[in-house]
């Protein structure tokens, strides 16, 4: 059945393995938002139950939703609170309230470290387009929450709770994976409004930790490490959803661009935008990253080298890999705030530019009323296991127009 299914995914799969965007077409932005309204605007529509968050579609195309108790539903309610900063219409501020309220007994989960992403993306949107103090408390409740996961020892935050490597081989009691770096933010925001900097401590060491071991001497970017909790030893590196251990999961690279370069926005620490700088080098100089910038699902696969030991006979690697829209979509919005801070250096810009370009080509931006009421087509979830493979994300959707949001305010600048 596994040779079976990679025979069709390969079928499925071929079009994202060998997409170019359209040179020729101009990008508009406005045409994007255009476009990511109308899809929004149907989900919404069909969505009758506000807990029941839009996440992917399955195999078969049917819609797949979360009921919070996952680590997307934060992306949906964001969603519709980049197109109302956009168009200011009442309608669309009333539509992400109607799926951002009910997201508030979250505030108290400690079993995740997704928080941020449940909260910030949510709340933290609603309160900087509102300011609504009640926004804001429960953004801090949120951080207080985070905060429980930290460990003195490790010097950073557990991202799961335990879980075993591909192999088996190794028990990770505590797991900290490239993801987290998105959740520090979250913790800066609430040393900001609390002037507590006990928060920014913590993200700023979790930050310290990460650069220190998560990173090869080429700036790629392990998925997971494992900590013993009682030393801080460092006890395995490897991957959960990349080809290989020691190979660059396109995804877990493009949360290490975002979240050093955000680190760097509330610390103003060199040796972070420097990092950031080396993290991005990486991605836009990679001899395997397609012409229109939208990275295969792993900068490695495939490829001689690398071990893989979780691909079998029972489970074989792919032979034809998908790209990753969601990856190429958290790059772009990190590119255009790395941009920000170097003086005359257009490198960035001009690079997220052309991914922004690409997935606003017909090859990667869906047509209304198709791809499930997704914005975004060809993204991919987790490979190794067989899920979300070159389907629509709703995470890729919301990184898409929060780097359209922030390359409409740069173009405003540039004017």
């Amino acid at each position: 059945m596994r040779n079976l299914f990679f025979f069709f995914l390969t079928v499925l799969i071929t079009v994202s393995g060998t997409a170019k965007c359209d040179s020729v077409l101009p990008f508009s932005s406005k045409n994007s938002f255009s476009k990511a309204e109308k899809h929004d605007n149907l989900q919404n529509e069909l969505l009758t139950v506000a807990e029941k968050y839009p996440r992917t579609l399955s195999k078969e195309g049917k819609l797949v939703t979360t009921q919070l108790d996952n680590w997307t539903e934060g992306f949906f309610p964001g969603c519709l609170w980049y197109i109302y900063e956009n168009n200011q219409q009442d309608t669309w501020k009333q539509m992400a309230l109607k799926w951002t309220i009910p997201m508030e007994k979250l505030q108290f989960m400690t079993s995740k470290h997704d928080i941020g992403f449940l909260m910030y993306c949510s709340y933290g949107n609603a309160y900087r387009l509102t300011k609504n103090e009640k926004y804001k408390e429960i953004l801090v409740q949120s951080a207080k929450s985070l905060c429980t996961r930290f460990n003195e020892k490790t010097g950073c935050i557990k991202s799961w709770n335990y879980n075993e490597s591909w192999d088996g081989k190794h028990k990770l009691y505590y797991p900290v994976i490239i993801d987290n770096m998105m959740n520090l933010e979250l913790l800066f925001y609430a040393s900001e409004v609390t002037g507590d900097k006990h928060y920014a401590e913590i993200a700023t060491k979790h930050a310290e930790t990460t650069a220190k071991n998560h990173f090869r001497l080429d700036y790629s970017s392990y998925h997971v490490v494992n900590y013993d909790p009682e030393t801080g030893k460092v006890l395995f590196k490897g991957t959960c959803q990349g080809f290989a251990d020691n190979s660059t999961w396109a995804r877990g690279q493009s949360w290490a661009i975002y979240g050093f370069t955000m680190v760097y926005r509330f610390t103003k620490r060199k040796e972070f935008l420097d990092l950031a700088e080396h993290l991005a080098d990486y991605w836009l100089n990679n001899k395997n990253l397609p012409e229109d910038g939208i990275p295969y699902w792993d900068f490695n696969a495939g490829q001689n080298g690398y071990l893989a030991a979780q691909w079998t006979e029972k489970n074989p690697a792919p032979i034809i890999q998908p790209r990753d829209a969601s990856a190429a979509a958290v790059t772009c919005s990190a590119l255009l705030e790395l941009s920000t801070y170097l003086n005359n250096d257009k490198r960035y810009y001009d690079a997220a530019s052309k991914i922004l370009k690409s997935l606003s080509s017909p090859t990667y931006l869906a047509e209304p009323g198709t791809n499930g009421n997704f914005i975004l087509k060809h993204s991919t979830g987790n490979l190794p296991q067989g899920s979300e493979i070159d389907v629509p994300l709703i995470y890729a959707d919301y990184y898409y127009l929060e780097a359209l949001t922030r390359y409409k305010k740069l173009q405003s600048k540039r004017q």
